[in-house]
């Protein structure tokens, strides 16, 4: 079974033909900068990768240029917009209604619009996507597959805020968790590799989002994202974790709107914010060279893992492993070094030589003598929707 995997971001178009149950990629592609006129395509197929720079005003244009693409008798993979039997979809917030993946129907498709105001940046582009792919690929079943749904099983002391009840009752105002189809994805992994299924595991997904993930037996108890994916860890342009009060500053002492406070907290903070750069490439080149926010800013990133790590072990009452994973969590062994210090008292014990050897496997990188395994498991969320688009149709 051909499995088309979409995942439409606001500008973006990630897309991957898998070809299921073998977990085939038959090509991979990405339409970057969809609403320029030097929009950036590119393919890969069998290695061979493909480029060029045209106007793609819209996601309509940008998916007929993937699918014309598919259909390429150098390039392609298909014959026929009818070899694609179904098309799994990214969706960011599911809110409270979906714990699971479902197939696409109307009713699917006004929840999704329902949820708009709590992922403004995600969610319609995602329904863009689904509504367009029904038009090209008319014979293919198209799946949802929500970031929210794997965090549908932490219990209510970890979703509900203490603010009065009808706001969770009638507005649905609650932590609901995101990434989760990575964490589940990454925690499958490590539960197959330690090879028990009775399990504490700690998911820490490091790119330009970042959160983390308390799974206990393969079921997430808590999360580090709440309501919207701007709070928890310091990310790429985001805040994270901050007091509400500082908003309120902002808005009544220095005159910002709530717009402009958004903005801020979803785009010119975070690593950003503390240093001018969101790339944490640069940020570590630049702190090598004794630049002292880059410098500082690498210590509040590693302090905010940390105290996840500490309170999520509590949760868990004890640990087995640490997943790193993402892109810079599977890729900066400076920040998996900084993230491991001085843990040594919850058994944490990072090898300093294993944590530098790069590789695409899943490996371990703590000391013999720690108690807890510390991985590095390169996630697929691709992957990961393919599969559960496979297991709900097949």
């Amino acid at each position: 079974m051909n499995i088309l995997v979409l995942n439409a971001g606001s500008s973006s178009l990630k897309y991957q033909v898998i070809e299921m149950p073998s977990q085939t990629v038959k090509c991979v592609g990405l339409v970057e900068r969809i609403g320029m006129v030097d929009a950036i395509f590119t393919h890969e197929k069998e290695g061979k990768k493909y480029a060029e720079t045209l106007p793609i005003l819209n996601h309509k244009i940008g998916l007929e240029k993937v699918t014309k693409t598919l259909l390429s008798s150098e390039i392609g993979v298909i014959n026929s917009v009818d070899e694609i039997k179904a098309v799994g979809h990214r969706v960011v917030h599911g809110g409270s209604k979906f714990s699971k993946t479902v197939v696409v129907d109307k009713e699917v498709k006004v929840s999704i619009r329902n949820l708009f105001d709590l992922a403004p940046l995600h969610n319609p582009a995602n329904l863009t996507g689904i509504e367009i792919a029904e038009t090209i690929f008319t014979n293919a079943t198209q799946i949802a597959v929500f970031d929210t749904a794997f965090h549908q099983t932490m219990p209510k002391e970890a979703y509900q805020y203490a603010i009065p009840n009808t706001y969770l009752e009638e507005h649905k105002v609650r932590a609901y968790g995101f990434h989760g189809t990575s964490h589940k994805y990454v925690s499958e992994k490590a539960i197959e590799y330690l090879g028990k299924n009775s399990s504490k595991i700690i998911t820490i997904h490091l790119g330009n989002g970042c959160s983390m993930a308390a799974i206990k037996d393969g079921k997430s108890i808590e999360t580090s994202m709440g309501f919207s994916p701007t709070n928890g860890l310091i990310m790429g342009t985001r805040a994270g974790d901050i007091d509400q009060s500082v908003i309120f500053f902002l808005m009544k002492k220095l005159n910002k709107s709530a717009d402009e406070v958004n903005n801020l907290l979803h785009k010119e903070s975070g690593m950003k914010g503390l240093t001018g750069f969101s790339d944490l490439r640069e940020i570590e080149e630049k702190a090598g060279k004794g630049n002292e926010n880059c410098i500082n800013a690498l210590k509040l990133a590693s302090h905010r893992i940390k105290k996840f790590i500490g309170s999520y072990t509590a949760i868990l009452n004890g640990l087995d492993a640490i997943v790193f994973t993402a892109g810079i969590g599977e890729n900066s062994s400076l920040m998996r070094h900084i993230s491991c210090e001085n843990l040594e008292f919850l058994g944490i014990n990072l090898d300093e030589h294993k944590n530098e050897i790069r590789s695409k496997e899943i490996r371990e990188i703590q000391l013999e003598t720690s108690k807890v395994k510390i991985l590095v498991i390169p996630t697929n969320e691709e992957i990961e929707i393919a599969k559960q688009t496979y297991e709900l149709l097949k």
